[in-house]
């Protein structure tokens, strides 16, 4: 009996160490986007509307001619579809551009001109993750897969 007793304590304590592990590896609850999630992509739908809609389209379809500068010299607010590229970035910098904006000469080049505001303030991270769900939702297993391995790859 008492080695049975050592078996399943040293047991326990693998699954408990395993688990320590895996919980401290997985990225925070506020830095992963679930597309999987029907509740987190419907609120993201109605966040989205609400807050982003208005520039990246009600389908987002984006602006027309989001590759070049209007005339005010500015980019337009690009697709978040399968035809923009919103699904070649990780999680991450996904979740912080919404955040924080895009900052010429910090995450773009220098003479980058671009209307994408910083949403902190106004979206709480929880919000900002369901709007990200939703978007990505929308995307076909392929590049939805893709995006995933490039958040894998940006987590470690």
């Amino acid at each position: 009996m008492k080695h049975v007793d050592t078996w399943l304590s040293s047991v326990l304590l693998v699954y408990i160490a395993a688990a320590l592990t895996w919980a401290a590896l997985r990225p925070p609850a506020a830095e992963r986007i679930d597309a999987d999630s029907p509740a987190l992509v419907a609120w993201g739908k109605t966040v989205y509307a609400t807050h982003c809609a208005a520039c990246h389209g009600a389908q987002l379809q984006g602006q027309p001619d989001w590759r070049r500068p209007g005339p005010d010299g500015r980019l337009p607010a690009p697709p978040h579809d399968e035809s923009g590229h919103t699904w070649h970035h990780a999680d991450r910098e996904l979740i912080r551009v919404v955040q924080r904006g895009l900052a010429a000469g910090e995450d773009r080049p220098p003479d980058y001109q671009g209307d994408m505001p910083a949403f902190a303030a106004a979206l709480s991270d929880a919000e900002i993750v369901a709007v990200l769900s939703f978007i990505k939702s929308s995307w076909s297993y392929d590049y939805r897969a893709w995006q995933e391995r490039a958040s894998g790859s940006a987590a470690h």
